[in-house]
């Protein structure tokens, strides 16, 4: 029983609760103009596709001083007929506290787990707290495939903007999909299933003092499952429409946290990975529609002096890593005009496979190196926003299909000089 961390009025809710079937948490940080409608989402979810089931709606602090916790107490659906729902037959109880810990989304998801230990629960779910696309289905979604279906981890799938999430389309999943061999489309999405039995071997590793606890927490989860041989699917919940980032803007410190976590778990699974050829689907539930997305303006220009900038910078860094004849490709790119510019898919491949090399065998202190590749991320999806620009969203993802197929095909580089 872990209930030692927390404070003395949350023991005497957990006490008072004993057992649920159902937990969702939802990790927060001044998330007040938000939250509200994420928690009536939540509520509305559970009390449509759950009205028998014992469930707890669980808010994980990062010390909001805007009033995010009391908006949580607060919020609830006051007509469910409004909804077309019946009252439901068991409450939902909800639960809002500061988590402990280093500061970060991982902390507060640990809190979930450890009040999914302590209940007892059978499947829970974890959504963000900045959602304005979240309905009630996503938790029927999230939670139904472990009910029903003996699933222990549920992936999102979202329909998002051809320019939005270039990180996870340009490195995280064609990564993990070729490392792992499970095409698991968005591996960083946020918002999650898993069953009670996942939430109490995610507590057993020894990650809660480290880069896991802050930020990498969505690519721990999802490499966890899929490695140590948990039965793994996706959802599609349409669009997610959340508090958006332009990939324009200066993302380095995001790609630096998600990146560094996803090279710590090749250093963990590498007897996993090397043996692993190929990559196969894996099933997916809920209905797929197409949906309207919010338009992202980019700045490719900006985004072009910021890899020349990185040229003239990072020469003997970028040739270290890189060697002399994948630098001299990267040296050409630099001489191409704005509106020819093109970043191969099989140069960007072995520039991701050089990268983890050099994280492998510790040639730069781990921030100073993966910061080192930004300007290379910012030349790359400026290439494909410009080959993109005129495409539809099918064909803009079958130009991130072709890059997984590279990465997948140019695996054998990464495995024979991994020493």
């Amino acid at each position: 029983m872990k209930t030692a961390t927390f404070r003395s009025e949350v023991k005497e809710q957990l006490e008072r609760i004993g057992q649920a079937d159902i937990i969702v948490g939802i990790p927060s940080y001044n998330s007040a103009h938000t939250i509200g409608h994420v928690v009536r989402a939540v509520q509305g979810g559970l009390a449509k596709y759950f009205p028998d089931l014992k469930a707890v709606i669980v808010n994980s602090d990062g010390g909001s001083s805007d009033g995010t916790m009391e908006v949580v107490h607060n919020s609830s659906i006051d007509d469910f007929n409004a909804i077309l729902l019946h009252h439901r037959v068991e409450p939902i109880a909800k639960i809002a506290l500061p988590y402990s810990g280093i500061p970060g989304k991982g902390s507060a998801f640990r809190t979930i787990f450890e009040i999914a230990e302590i209940l007892d629960a059978k499947a829970c779910a974890v959504v963000d707290s900045d959602l304005r696309s979240i309905t009630p289905e996503w938790i029927e979604l999230l939670i139904k495939p472990v009910l029903l279906g003996g699933y222990d981890y549920v992936s999102p799938l979202y329909h998002r903007h051809k320019f939005d999430g270039t990180i996870t389309n340009s490195i995280v999943y064609p990564l993990t999909r070729a490392l792992y061999g499970k095409r698991v489309r968005q591996p960083i999405g946020g918002d999650f299933g898993f069953s009670g039995a996942m939430a109490q071997y995610y507590l057993t590793k020894d990650v809660w003092e480290s880069d896991v606890a802050r930020f990498g927490i969505d690519i721990w989860m999802t490499t966890t499952a899929i490695a140590n041989g948990f039965k793994v699917t996706q959802s599609f919940l349409g669009a997610k429409i959340h508090d958006a980032k332009d990939p324009g803007t200066d993302l380095s410190n995001m790609l630096y946290q998600v990146v560094s976590s996803t090279f710590a778990l090749m250093e963990n699974y590498a007897d996993n990975w090397k043996s692993v050829h190929g990559s196969d689907p894996v099933p997916a539930f809920g209905f797929e529609y197409t949906v309207g997305l919010e338009q992202i303006n980019v700045n490719t220009a900006r985004m072009l002096t910021t890899f020349r900038e990185g040229l003239r910078n990072l020469r003997e860094i970028w040739l270290e890593i890189l060697g002399a004849g994948d630098f001299g490709e990267v040296e050409r790119l630099g001489t191409q005009d704005d509106a020819e510019f093109h970043f191969p898919i099989g140069l960007w491949t072995r520039v991701i496979y050089d990268y983890a090399l050099a994280f492998h065998n510790k040639k730069l202190p781990v921030e100073h190196l993966i910061k080192s590749m930004t300007p290379l991320y910012v030349g790359k999806t400026a290439s494909f926003i410009l080959q993109a620009r005129d495409m539809g969203q099918s064909e803009a993802e079958a130009e991130i299909e072709k890059l997984c197929m590279e990465f997948e095909n140019n695996k054998d580089y990464l495995v024979s000089n991994w020493k």
